[in-house]
């Protein structure tokens, strides 16, 4: 299987990096070699950090968590809202706005105006307005939508965040770091490693191969939510069953019961047979004596 991946990858040029000239000294590790004026990227390395940030994204939505892919340059759009249908999580592709994470009680209530303006769409209130005011809700409708459509049903933070090119996203990066919110990115040569958690060394500039990272990272989330399952399974099989009411207790009263009775039982009749000569002695002292006659 990795086999398989890495040979994809290198036929997608994810090895390819980018200008000598533009390299950050921290990306040396993950370089193999330089072939005229480019870098290029160690593709075992690549494949490892694929390999842990799998394993992080599936621990994280196994504990319950959300993941939200982040990819605003033209190369990664269509990856990012590919990979984040694909599993069913949240993903931003057109515009990083400030505060997503930090000042998130404000993008609910960006996303709760959003509802209200569709709901006013329907049923044609918003075209009972002027043509000024109209106008001017839909493009308010239509900006909220572009930027916070892929995150409408976050309800919470979420558990990690996966961005393309690091160096484009760093205030995502910066945010989630604030929180304590894990981060695996796809870096070129001429970002900083240090910025996320788990560094993918990659060639960002490549649609092919940012698919393919996604496409395993997104495999990994639908992998995580299997184990949400069983592990919810799990539970309802390990949770103590309530003890049925054991008959033993009501066929002792019973027993007991049956064994009191037949001892009064016996008791009234050993009274009657004790009883009994006594009368019948009574019975023959008083006869009187018989005539001779």
């Amino acid at each position: 299987m990795a086999k398989q991946l890495a040979r994809e990858l290198i036929n997608a040029g994810v090895h390819f990096g980018h200008g000598v000239s533009r390299w950050n000294p921290k990306m040396a590790p993950y370089i193999f070699a330089k072939r005229g004026t480019i870098h290029i990227i160690d593709v075992k390395k690549t494949l490892k950090g694929v390999l842990i940030a799998k394993k992080l994204l599936a621990e994280v939505v196994a504990s319950g968590g959300d993941v939200v892919f982040v990819g605003t340059k033209r190369q990664a759009q269509k990856a990012v809202e590919a990979a984040a249908k694909r599993c069913g999580m949240h993903h931003v592709s057109e515009r990083w706005l400030g505060g997503m994470l930090t000042n998130f009680r404000t993008i609910r209530s960006r996303l709760q105006r959003l509802e209200q303006l569709e709901a006013m769409e329907q049923d044609g209130s918003l075209e009972a307005e002027s043509k000024k005011q109209a106008s001017r809700l839909k493009r308010e409708m239509r900006k909220i939508r572009t930027n916070l459509d892929g995150v409408r049903k976050m309800s919470r933070l979420p558990g990690a965040i996966v961005v393309v090119d690091a160096k484009k996203e760093y205030l995502a990066l910066r945010e989630a770091a604030k929180l304590g919110i894990p981060t695996a990115g796809v870096l070129d040569t001429d970002s900083d490693p240090d910025t996320v958690d788990v560094a993918i060394p990659a060639n960002d500039d490549s649609i092919r191969a940012v698919e393919i990272i996604l496409n395993e990272l997104a495999d990994a989330v639908a992998i995580g939510k299997t184990m949400v399952s069983v592990r919810q399974q799990e539970s309802v099989d390990a949770r103590p069953r309530k003890a049925r009411p054991s008959r033993r207790p009501v066929m002792a009263r019973a027993d007991g019961a049956a064994g009191a009775a037949v001892a009064a039982e016996e008791q009234a009749g050993d009274s009657e047979v004790l009883s009994v000569p006594e009368e019948g002695t009574a019975a023959v002292e008083s006869e009187p004596p018989a005539s001779d006659a």
